[in-house]
């Protein structure tokens, strides 16, 4: 049975053809807004490119912030439970996932690829990519060198403020007194670490953890995360398309 997973996220959509137990092919474009558009144009773009018709399709299934507007979606599942399908597909020992995207952060306790518990940081940027987005324009770096420049940094600047309006200020101020770009980096994603491990904590996860989401490629982000929490953290090799997957693998389950 061949089916489809849309995950319809406030930042980016991801689009997954599944088959079989496999996975045949993903996109990953800006959202742009407009969840309708982008989800129909990747749907389309990902049946050409596997050369599949839409008559072939047994079942499309939408998750993330946007799900209810994909009109032509079969159902809609909520991202925590597509999460925790397709993390544990692809990590079946996995108890414990966390998933920082654009606009929020979230942990997730599983067992045998079922929410137990979850804790969500939506209401807030501070443990999200926008933080990080805005904290980047403010040290006048592209987004994605962010990770890289915390590495390299040997003495993190201690970041006093996680709202997102004050860090920026702060950055401007660290830069001011010649503090240097690797320094600050590190400083503002320790400051993110720690506010999601806390959450973590809260959940009671100790191993066996997935990190997923945008922000999941910074490197930066990854080591701090596994500083703060002592493990080493499962990371796919794309963490952005955990959520569209585990809405493909239910939408196998009904034709």
């Amino acid at each position: 049975m061949i089916s489809v997973g849309i995950d319809a996220g406030a930042a980016t959509t991801k689009v997954l053809l599944f088959q079989d137990g496999e996975i045949m092919g993903y996109r990953i474009a800006s959202t742009a807004f407009d969840f309708v558009t982008a989800a129909g144009k990747m749907f389309e773009a990902i049946l050409a490119s596997c050369n599949i018709g839409k008559k072939e399709v047994g079942n499309v299934y939408a998750t993330g912030y946007g799900r209810n507007s994909i009109s032509f979606a079969d159902k809609s599942i909520s991202e925590i439970t597509a999460h925790a399908r397709g993390v544990s597909f692809l990590f079946p020992e996995v108890r414990g996932i966390i998933d920082v995207g654009g606009q929020d952060s979230k942990v997730i306790a599983i067992e045998d690829g079922k929410v137990v518990e979850f804790l969500m940081n939506d209401k807030c940027a501070a443990g999200t990519g926008k933080f990080l987005e805005y904290t980047a324009k403010a040290l006048e770096v592209p987004i994605n060198d962010l990770g890289e420049l915390a590495l390299a940094s040997r003495h993190p600047a201690g970041i006093t403020s996680m709202c997102t309006v004050f860090a920026e200020s702060e950055v401007i101020s660290l830069r001011a007194r010649g503090i240097t770009k690797e320094d600050i980096a590190a400083g503002l994603i320790a400051g993110i670490a720690q506010r999601v491990a806390v959450m973590a904590k809260r959940m009671g996860l100790k191993e066996d953890v997935a990190f997923v989401g945008g922000v999941a490629k910074n490197g930066g982000m990854r080591a701090a995360l596994e500083k703060e929490l002592g493990v080493t953290l499962y990371v796919p090799f794309e963490p952005q398309i955990t959520g569209a997957l585990g809405a493909a693998i239910a939408a196998q389950g009904n034709r």
